[in-house]
């Protein structure tokens, strides 16, 4: 492709962009197709000699959009709201022209200054102290990948920090073994994330009970802290959230800042979704003892207009070597939309999460488990109804645990949500609620099957586990023992409720099942 065939396919490529942007709620919100449905279509091996844009385009059509879950449709309540927009993706299309790999000032000046300016735009625009700024030259940001990214990047730099300070007391210990000693923190509702980078970091993490309105206190903190200093155990790191996965609810910076300042412990604030509404002046609040903590992240590409990826973190260290130019998407929307333009996007999602808080508690059926605060909303009827609406295609949900109560999340997640779009949500579920309702009776005489079929397929997971193997009991606190299955639950509750959509069907669990124990037999009957 030259330049003068470009310039012809770019502008048919905005049109089409602009096109699937103006008609995406003609769409089904989330794919009807069969998991493998892709390789069935295209061919066995990469074609040798160049197609023409024009047949790539329509396979486009044929064979990519049929399997797309349609993240930016206005009925689309999953997850979290996948940030996009005209400016960002513009950003996005100049920065993969340019094409340069930021490992250095010198590789490329502008994006490595461009990061450094915005991100303290950005960190202003939070409420951030003076610290975290570049321009104090003692702190400054950096842009990563994910969320996760920034917990084990700011996890690994504890760890290493923690390790220097132990060789200095004690020199002629290994530091392999000083390392079994390190010991980090989170609040039980915290993202999987936390969880797995004390994995990656090879150091016990503790997950601490919440209280009444699913916050991290400073008192269990510390409770924890001298439980295990007891022990012979060396507190290193702490990981609070503002708005946690399952009911966007808020850690206690405040107290638990000051029992980390006390203890000598790293203090991370993981703010990925909920940290965009700092923004707004009325929700810095919850930024109270920021001036304890040590790192923080947030994520523009949730909920500030910027498409994936961008997540920024206040702490300048990061494992990549080679950056892309991710900054200059921030710069374009910060710039075409303004401090108060973002602002009256968060503010209106904001609007519409309390409207649908308000259809909830008007109904006797439901009832809302956490405080509506941002742009979230929240045992067998339950789950039954969101297989229902997921099924149905109207809507998309996913579901979380919440003290081992199983809800479903609802999310104001398209950029230009407006009542009509709630409206319609709420009548789509209490519709399938009222059918799922006058069906309970026989529902529930199914119950106990369906128990079987999932602990049948719980068990199945357990035994193939990679990521929580079964732990030497002689090595472990009997409240990581229920951490452990606690996350073991959330964890095959994630695989199977939100990474496979057709897992929302009661009627292939049951297949699934079935057609394991016909294996099972098979290969019994072989021997």
């Amino acid at each position: 492709m030259d330049s003068s065939e470009f310039r012809k396919r770019g502008k048919e490529m905005v049109d089409y962009i602009a096109d699937y942007m103006e008609t995406i709620n003609l769409r089904r919100v989330t794919p009807d197709v069969e998991p493998g449905y892709l390789r069935d279509i295209l061919p066995k091996k990469a074609p040798k000699k160049g197609e023409e844009f024009d047949e790539i385009m329509h396979d486009v059509d044929k064979a990519i959009m049929p399997g797309i879950t349609h993240w930016q449709h206005s009925h689309f309540h999953a997850y979290f709201p996948a940030g996009n927009s005209y400016p960002s993706i513009l950003g996005d299309m100049l920065s993969d022209a340019i094409g340069c790999v930021g490992f250095s000032w010198a590789a490329s000046p502008a994006c490595t200054e461009l990061e450094t300016v915005v991100l303290d735009w950005l960190g202003k625009m939070i409420g951030l102290p003076k610290v975290f700024m570049h321009e104090e030259e003692i702190g400054g940001g950096v842009i990563q990948g994910s969320a996760s990214e920034c917990v084990l990047v700011t996890l690994l730099a504890a760890r290493e920090v923690a390790i220097k300070q132990l060789k200095n007391s004690f020199p002629f210990i290994d530091e392999g073994v000083l390392l079994t000693k390190l010991v980090a923190y989170s609040s039980k509702l915290a993202h999987s994330c936390v969880e797995k980078a004390g994995m990656l970091g090879f150091v016990k993490m503790r997950q601490l009970e919440v209280d009444d309105n699913y916050s991290l206190r400073g008192y269990t903190l510390e409770r924890a802290i001298e439980e295990d200093r007891r022990l012979g155990l060396i507190p290193f790191y702490v990981c609070a959230t503002l708005g946690t996965t399952a009911c966007c609810s808020f850690d206690n910076i405040a107290e638990i800042g000051e029992v980390c300042s006390k203890e000598n412990v790293w203090l991370h604030v993981d703010a990925a979704y909920a940290g965009n509404a700092l923004i707004c002046p009325e929700f810095q609040y919850l930024l109270k003892g920021v001036e304890m903590v040590t790192s923080i992240n947030i994520n523009p590409n949730k909920w500030m207009l910027l498409n994936f990826d961008c997540s920024v973190m206040w702490y300048h260290w990061g494992i990549p070597l080679s950056r892309r130019f991710r900054s200059l998407k921030l710069w374009f929307v910060i710039r075409s939309y303004g401090v108060e333009g973002l602002q009256s996007y968060i503010r209106q999602h904001i609007r519409l999460a309390k409207l649908f808080e308000t259809y909830v508690k008007n109904d006797a059926r439901f009832e809302v488990m956490g405080k509506v605060t941002m742009g979230l909303g929240p045992n067998t009827l339950t789950q039954k109804l969101l297989h229902m609406i997921n099924e149905s295609g109207k809507l998309h949900m996913v579901p979380a645990l919440i003290n081992e109560y199983y809800v479903i999340r609802f999310a104001i997640c398209t950029q230009n949500a407006e009542e009509a779009d709630i409206e319609y949500a709420w009548r789509v579920i209490s519709a399938e609620a009222s059918e799922l309702w006058s069906a309970r009776a026989s529902i529930e005489s199914n119950i106990e099957t369906e128990k079987l079929a999932m602990e049948n397929i719980d068990q199945e997971t357990a035994d193939d586990d990679d990521v929580f193997p079964d732990i030497d009991n002689n090595i472990i606190f009997d409240q990581q023992r229920n951490n452990l299955h606690r996350a073991r639950m959330r964890r095959n509750l994630f695989l199977r409720m939100v990474s496979d959509p057709k897992c929302y069907n009661p009627k292939v669990l049951k297949a699934l099942c079935s057609e394991t124990r016909r294996n099972k037999s098979d290969s019994l009957d072989e021997k």
